[in-house]
């Protein structure tokens, strides 16, 4: 199977297209295969690329059925698991919610700071705020339920799972994730003074990074 099997092509508009692909993994190797594309300048005209969990929008799509049609014949291969550098985003864990975690994983405390600094994420796709990027990596066997009740207020640089994701809150908002871990200088997700402002955009690999010793 292809990393980059279609389930649907569909208009989005009169000049936009959604495709599903089957799981993150899958979606993240087209969206790559788009970018790559672009660069070369063998992508038909596509003013904004926007990925999803499942699903990548583009917009400003001149002849949306000719590209849809060209899409459908692509053979993307996935995208290999150390494709470019990572991020390394230093970390507190000293999450009010790390003992729940830690029970819901079934070890301790000291645990989950070595487990979910070990692994290397890969950033599928962004929304909710401005620099939020949802990171996937972690295994089945450590994925976490939401909050039961959300917080009201999620202060920012919160290092938070929820489901099969990681993520670092860039600014206080409400959220229902558990909360594990604190990044120490959160203003370095979203900096408006950068050409990108966002430091975690799709398909940058992430790691997290133990302070105080604590992996």
């Amino acid at each position: 199977m292809t990393a980059n099997r279609l389930l649907d092509v569909r208009p989005a508009g009169r000049h936009a297209l959604l495709v599903e692909l089957p799981d993150a993994e899958r979606t993240g190797a087209f969206h790559a295969e788009l970018l790559r594309r672009r660069a070369a300048g063998t992508l038909p005209p596509v003013e904004e690329i926007v990925p999803g969990a499942r699903t990548v929008l583009l917009d400003g799509v001149p002849d949306p059925d000719a590209l849809a049609r060209r899409i459908a014949e692509w053979d993307v291969p996935p995208r290999p698991a150390d494709a470019g550098g990572a991020v390394e985003l230093p970390v507190r864990y000293d999450g009010p919610d790390l003992a729940q975690v830690a029970a819901l994983w079934g070890v301790g405390v000291d645990e989950v700071a070595a487990r979910h600094s070990s692994y290397t994420y890969r950033v599928a796709f962004c929304g909710f705020a401005p620099g939020f990027g949802y990171l996937t990596g972690l295994p089945a066997a450590l994925h976490v339920p939401r909050r039961d009740t959300p917080r009201t207020r999620v202060p920012a640089g919160a290092v938070a799972l929820a489901g099969p994701y990681s993520a670092v809150y860039p600014r206080a908002t409400p959220g229902g994730w558990q909360l594990i871990g604190t990044m120490p200088d959160p203003a370095a997700l979203w900096d408006l003074g950068r050409d990108e402002p966002a430091l975690l955009t799709p398909g940058t690999r992430v790691r997290f990074v133990a302070e105080d010793g604590a992996a």
